[in-house]
């Protein structure tokens, strides 16, 4: 309902997106505010969550408003910013990554998170005498992770699949732990987004916009730290496996805009999923353009749901193995860098175009 809300009154404002985007493969004014319909889904299922116990329902869940609320405030700057510069178009990435460090920082403040090891023990042991440097590295997650969903969220249902994806898999590694309050956070965000992708997917009604990416990415990182914080048995590689793909894709994009001296904060229409797009998925010949184009976008969304899926059922299997985990980031790296060399260079295999 409140994504139905968007969609009608937030068509005025997606005509400020301008129509040369690099990153824009579309046409017509579609409204960029989902980000905002999901945080009221999963702003709801929090509260019923932190309440359960006092509106009558049995949820099994530990939960309570002191465990809950700080979720509420930490999600609000980076989400509200973001849905901000969906409808204005005026923020610009320094700002937004201020915003995001805000959140951070109160994720930080409020929930005691730190990242405590890194499943080496030369590290891990320096630092236990250096806790700044597990908050450290807890804001730079937290921080760099909504920037990095965005950065991935180019097509219809990509994103946000790859967001439904990633929770459940956490869900079901807390939920072998017991930890019930962890794993019903995830869910309602799970939900709130599967939601919105019954707009979004195949029909591209209304896009999650940066709102919706800082969303995503803030609480999944939020709770990616706890549950490695929470539970010693969980390797740290776990969530840094299932998170490699839109990890890996900005840590990559930085680089190759730094060979050709461009601004990391630059568009530009060079990522993996938009090589995807051009050079694997075939035209689709349709009378109307805009029609065309909605085909050809919903095509490249499986094509990168796969993709991501190569690390998520390793890190299930093996959540608890580190070295193993550590192997798969790497066959990971190297298997993106070959796939994106071969799109750059032209040389894709004729049996993948078909």
């Amino acid at each position: 309902m409140t994504a139905m809300f968007f969609i009608r009154w937030g068509r005025e404002h997606a005509e400020l997106y301008k129509q040369d985007m690099p990153q824009r493969f579309h046409i017509g004014s579609v409204p960029r505010l989902g980000g905002l319909a999901i945080m009221v889904g999963v702003f709801l299922g929090w509260a019923l969550v932190a309440g359960s116990g006092a509106l009558g329902f049995n949820l099994n869940v530990k939960g309570s408003w002191p465990l809950v609320w700080p979720w509420f405030v930490l999600t609000l700057p980076a989400v509200l910013g973001g849905a901000f510069e969906d409808v204005t178009q005026r923020i610009s990435v320094l700002y937004r990554l201020g915003l995001t460090a805000v959140s951070a920082g109160l994720a930080c403040w409020l929930l005691d998170i730190s990242v405590v090891r890194l499943g080496i023990s030369f590290v891990d042991n320096w630092m236990l005498g250096a806790p700044y440097m597990g908050i450290a590295l807890a804001v730079l997650a937290i921080c760099g992770l909504p920037h990095a969903f965005n950065i991935i969220d180019g097509y219809n249902g990509l994103a946000g699949t790859v967001a439904v994806m990633i929770c459940l898999a956490i869900v079901h590694v807390a939920l072998q732990l017991g930890d019930r309050q962890l794993a019903a956070m995830l869910i309602c965000l799970a939900a709130a987004t599967a939601g919105f992708l019954i707009w979004n997917y195949p029909r591209g009604l209304i896009f999650a916009g940066d709102g919706g990416a800082y969303l995503w990415g803030v609480v999944i990182a939020v709770a990616s730290i706890m549950l490695v914080q929470r539970h010693p048995t969980v390797s740290p590689w776990f969530p840094m496996l299932l998170l490699i793909y839109p990890v890996w894709e900005t840590l990559f994009s930085i680089y190759r805009k730094a060979v050709r001296g461009t601004s990391p904060g630059v568009a530009d229409a060079l990522h993996f999923h938009q090589l995807i797009y051009r050079r694997i998925v075939r035209s689709v010949f349709h009378d109307d353009a805009s029609r065309q184009m909605l085909m050809r976008n919903n095509r490249t969304s499986p094509w990168l749901w796969s993709f991501a899926l190569l690390t998520m059922a390793p890190a299930v299997l093996f959540w608890d193995n580190t070295l193993v985990l550590m192997i798969c980031c790497a066959l990971f790296v190297v298997i993106y860098v070959s796939a994106y060399m071969m799109l750059i260079r032209f040389k894709v295999p004729n049996w993948l175009r078909r």
